[in-house]
């Protein structure tokens, strides 16, 4: 549960060797490059780290509807041209579907007037056609004697118009604005078509044809990857004429390995330690069975390098909020049976790992606390069974369920205000701000244990007020840092520390949210024991009753289980993400990113 040390590293070499060099950084991969140019005015131009081409082609070739036979072996196979080709003809489709669907439109516009084709001016003595589509409640607005028109098709709507004139009749002496029709003739536009649905049809069968080296494109996925993220790395270097330079951060335990390379190909290189100006990335550092944390970490914010990592709080926290709003140890059981259905498929890759480990952990924390509460499919098991008497918290009991929700609330944001205060010891006495909100949480709890217990312990009251009042003194003295060198810095110190006591709403609306847990557990085992009474009610129905009963129970609980993940991992999450992390965490950083070769599947 670290944040590993970091060292900035600075390599230089001779030009002619860039090339090998970048492999062979890229082959040690434990360098996270940083560019040494002058960023891009549009960055959208830059080189991607991805072959997107390829991946695109991969995704497009993978959504065809009918796939030929796939092709396992082929020496001549050459990924770019495959790629290219699929590319060329995913264009080629988009460009034709769209001229086939505009021809579709002109072949339905042009249909009513008719099929014919324009005559010259000449033939009608320099008359021209000009055609109108006029609502049927216009038509009386036709002029009768000034211009020459016929209706020449009629439907339920519109009537379609078309005057003989030499010029284009004036906007006011027709009821609508005129229609354009184009050059070519509906014979014309429906053979047009017949030879773009043929185009059509050859692409779609070409990109069909293109589906059986799909199997290919995915092997050799990793080797594009490389070459790209070989590309994009040199995009990163200061050249010159005769050296290059290539700058990144390295973990401490890697250096060593990249001291033996530059060894072997003779470069120079510069190890610095980071500044207090320099914001290396964040390289979270936990064991295998608790790397999911990291990976919930970073699905909201990556710690700052100088900050601390909470992966592993994380990881046990959401697991107790997760089994807490699930609250019952028949849903774990069937969560159970799906993990092990699936367990050996998630094994087989690092991130299907991590995953596994996160999923047990949560099923185990939500059986535990299922039994601990005594729900089982809404069920609960008579006092004298032996499920029964493990049963040592009642859901129904609104008021213990409360305090713990808020025990937990005020524990979870104590850890986070610890930490932060001892990332904080070495910025003069601001460490006691966490301190003191530490103090004002404990405080408040004891305050409210002495009004919410019937026979509370004398000391509460007394205890409590004297945390309040010392956590507040260590907020107002502490929160400012501004130092006093003349009368108006002490009104402004003043100001700051009454600002920091104004953090004491958001504390206590932060505390609140815990009660979240105890309000969704409740919600989804009123909802079991709901179905459950329902489905009694049903079995009394004669003839179909049986069966009724087993569809709500079956519905029922599937709706519910499904609504009890979908509240525990939303909610759980954000706990973390925003109460945990906004108490506990000062700074956001960016992940570390290694300059590495992806592996070749076989």
């Amino acid at each position: 549960m670290s944040i590993a040390a970091l060292k900035k590293v600075s390599i230089c070499g001779l030009i002619d060797e860039k090339e090998e060099v970048l492999d062979g950084l890229q082959g040690q991969g434990c360098l996270h490059l940083v560019s040494l140019r002058e960023p891009l005015a549009e960055p959208e131009k830059a080189v991607s780290e991805r072959p997107e081409n390829t991946y695109n082609a991969l995704k497009y070739l993978a959504a065809c509807p009918n796939k030929r036979h796939q092709i396992k072996e082929d020496e001549h196979f050459d990924i770019e041209e495959i790629v290219n080709k699929t590319i060329c003809v995913q264009k080629r489709i988009r460009d034709v579907s769209d001229q086939r669907d505009f021809l579709i439109a002109r072949v339905r516009e042009v249909s009513p007037w008719g099929d014919f084709k324009l005559p010259d001016a000449d033939e009608l003595a320099g008359n021209l056609l000009w055609f109108y589509i006029v609502p049927l409640g216009k038509l009386r607005d036709l002029p009768k004697q000034d211009l020459v028109w016929e209706i020449v098709h009629r439907d339920n709507r519109f009537a379609h118009v078309v005057v003989v004139a030499k010029q284009e009749p004036p906007a006011n002496a027709m009821p609508v604005n005129r229609t354009h029709t184009g050059t070519l003739s509906l014979t014309e536009l429906k053979i047009s078509l017949n030879k773009t649905e043929l185009e059509l049809e050859d692409c779609r069968a070409e990109r069909e044809s293109l589906t059986r080296w799909i199997y290919l494109i995915t092997r050799n996925l990793a080797t594009t990857e490389n070459k790209a993220g070989q590309i994009h790395a040199a995009e990163q270097t200061l050249d010159t004429r005769e050296v290059f330079a290539v700058q990144g951060w390295i973990p401490e335990q890697a250096i060593k390995q990249l001291s033996e390379f530059s060894g072997q190909h003779c470069l120079a290189v510069l190890i610095e330690a980071p500044g207090p100006d320099d914001k290396p990335p964040t390289l979270m550092v936990n064991s295998q069975q608790l790397t999911a944390g990291e990976d919930l970490v970073s699905f909201y914010q990556t710690p700052g390098y100088w900050d601390w990592d909470p992966s592993v709080p994380v990881f046990f926290s959401f697991a107790l909020f997760f089994a807490m709003i699930m609250s019952d140890a028949g849903y774990a059981v069937l969560l159970a049976v799906l993990l092990a259905a699936y367990w050996r498929r998630m094994g087989q890759s690092p991130t299907g790992l991590r995953m596994r480990n996160l999923a047990a952990t949560l099923v185990s924390f939500t059986f535990v606390w299922g039994v601990l509460v005594g729900s089982y499919f809404g069920v609960t098991p008579a006092e004298t069974s032996l499920f029964g008497k493990l049963k040592i918290l009642d859901i129904n009991d609104f008021d213990t369920m409360m305090r713990l929700s808020v025990c937990i609330g005020v524990l979870h944001l104590s850890y986070a205000n610890v930490h932060k205060a001892w990332r904080q010891r070495q910025n003069g006495l601001t460490w006691l701000v966490p301190i003191g909100w530490i103090l004002v949480m404990f405080g408040g709890l004891l305050l409210w244990f002495d009004q919410s217990f019937e026979q509370p312990a004398d000391w509460y009251s007394t205890t409590g007020k004297w945390h309040i009042g010392l956590g507040f003194a260590a907020i107002f003295l502490f929160s400012s840092t501004r130092r006093i060198t003349k009368p108006m810095d002490t009104i402004l110190r003043f100001l700051d520390g009454l600002q920091g006591v104004t953090g004491i709403t958001k504390i206590f609306g932060d505390i609140l949210s815990y009660l979240r847990l105890f309000a969704l557990g409740l919600a989804g085992a009123s909802l079991s024991i709901t179905f459950n009474n329902l489905a009694m009610q049903a079995r009394e129905i004669d003839g179909p009753g049986l069966l009724f009963s087993l569809l709500i129970l079956l519905l029922g609980h599937s709706l519910n289980l499904l609504l009890s993940l979908m509240s525990a991992v939303v909610h759980g999450l954000r706990l973390n993400v925003i109460e945990f992390f906004n108490w506990g965490l000062s700074d956001e950083g960016y992940p570390f990113k290694a300059f590495s070769k992806k592996e070749i599947s076989e």
